[in-house]
């Protein structure tokens, strides 16, 4: 078989341009490609939610790749190891309570199954604005390729429509701080100090709704309320994905 240079790049550009057109409608967006992030995409996308998944960086996964310091493991707590056994990531008790899993293997397999559900991911994207229309609901988002961010260019953004939005940018919790900004009826409190048992204990607390249409998870959702920070302990954020997915699912009546 001879390869032919031109066709290579036909099939990525028609198959992508069909995934984004396909897509400028959707359900759901999550923002943010994070533990809490792919957690609550690969949810929505098994209740068969149409969903998009928009991460700024080249590569999923947060500060879950890291581990912690750069040592590829991560911990969770008992109540979490549901959701490791869920999407099929190895762990091992090293302590009464405490689960260590591989940090690849974690990213690797919420990854996987996102895109089994169906998500679609557009990465190296960014949200540089949302949209808010006169019954000020959050209802689309809008987008540039994330080197056009960096390098400070004059190009005009495209936007997608949505109906649910989920903020899992972590700890700046890009899209509230947004809509924060711009005068919504939002505060951003910003992480507190280090606690990792307060921090995992109320991080349900605070996934919730905080601005019509708008949904936060994971660090963001800390971010949002004030809240601690609890470093590589993750168990947190796969509850909080699983949270505001079901959050999403009952605003949709899905």
């Amino acid at each position: 078989m001879r390869l032919n240079e031109v066709t290579i790049s036909r099939a990525i550009l028609e198959e992508q341009h069909r995934a984004l057109i396909d897509l400028l409608e959707v359900d759901a967006a999550v923002i943010g490609g994070g533990p809490s992030g792919l957690t609550c995409a690969a949810l929505l996308g098994k209740r068969g939610i149409r969903c998009a998944l928009i991460e700024k960086k080249l590569s999923i996964g947060g500060g879950m790749w890291g581990g912690g310091m750069m040592f590829p493991r991560i911990v969770v707590q008992e109540e979490a190891r549901r959701l490791l056994d869920r999407f099929g990531v190895a762990c091992r008790e090293f302590e009464e309570g405490y689960y260590v899993a591989k940090s690849v293997e974690t990213v690797a397999k919420l990854t996987a199954a996102a895109c089994d559900a169906g998500v679609e991911f557009f990465n190296l994207v960014t949200v540089e604005d949302v949209m808010v229309r006169g019954d000020g609901r959050v209802g689309g988002l809008v987008i540039n390729w994330t080197p056009v961010d960096m390098a400070g260019l004059h190009v005009d953004p495209l936007t997608i429509a949505c109906t649910c939005t989920v903020d899992a940018t972590g700890h700046d919790a890009t899209i509230a701080r947004m809509i924060e900004r711009k005068g919504g009826n939002i505060q951003v409190k910003g992480e507190s100090f280090m606690w990792a048992e307060r921090a995992e204990s109320r991080i349900l607390e605070h996934t919730k709704e905080v601005y019509p249409g708008l949904f936060v998870a994971g660090m963001a959702a800390n971010a949002v309320a004030g809240e601690c920070r609890m470093g590589p302990i993750f168990g947190g954020m796969l509850l909080s994905g699983e949270r505001a997915a079901e959050l999403v699912a009952e605003a949709l009546d899905r």
